[in-house]
């Protein structure tokens, strides 16, 4: 953590995870639960997991999951959840820019809404892809470059309000060019997650199989 956007993005997190709400909620994002009970379980890579809602569920799916997190709250209301539910997981707090995973060693990667600065979320797309193996998918659905007009015309949907930390279908199938394409698309859905995530959002999903 090098800049001070990065401590003020930590900050953010922080602060926001103390609140004793799991202000995501506790259910699993359904997008990223639809996918993954499709696949059969394995080892998974959960970075920007949060309070851990979707880790957890991969872990009560059957699934050996390691999340990732700028955030100790973010860890503490993960391992409560755990608890809660009877599973255990792996939680490593630290920039994902400076943390390392053993080589092409995860069956999934799941990204649901790990936004991340907007000069660093294409190289930190390819790094994750190292630790992934050869016909490993990835399930990613995060806020397209069309939901600021949404979060302008509504807060309560959420997401960042720099445009630059958003997503396009193109960027996507750059980031991840050595992966067949399951499913990518652009479309608008109604979130219903906890306190933050509410109403109609501009969504890019993605499914893809490493080549």
């Amino acid at each position: 953590m090098n800049t001070t956007w990065d401590k003020e993005y930590k900050a953010m997190w922080e602060e926001r995870y103390m609140n004793h709400d799991f202000v995501y909620g506790k259910e699993p994002n359904l997008f990223f639960k639809e996918w993954l009970q499709k696949l059969e379980s394995g080892s998974i890579l959960m970075p920007a997991d949060g309070e851990g809602r979707n880790g957890v569920f991969a872990a009560q799916s059957g699934w050996e999951v390691t999340s990732s997190d700028l955030s100790e709250e973010g860890k503490s209301k993960t391992l409560q959840l755990a608890k809660e539910k009877q599973v255990e997981l792996n939680y490593i707090v630290g920039d994902l820019e400076e943390l390392q995973f053993p080589m092409v060693s995860f069956d999934a990667i799941g990204l649901i809404y790990a936004h991340f600065a907007a000069e660093k979320k294409s190289m930190l797309h390819k790094k994750l892809n190292n630790y992934l193996k050869p016909g490993g998918i990835v399930i990613f659905e995060a806020f397209s470059k069309a939901h600021l007009l949404f979060n302008e015309q509504d807060p309560k949907v959420g997401g960042p309000k720099n445009i630059d930390m958003l997503f396009s279908t193109t960027e996507i199938a750059a980031d991840f060019e050595n992966y067949d394409i399951v499913l990518l698309e652009e479309k608008e859905i109604i979130l219903e997650e906890g306190k933050y995530h509410n109403g109609i959002s501009s969504v890019i999903r993605f499914v893809g199989r490493k080549k």
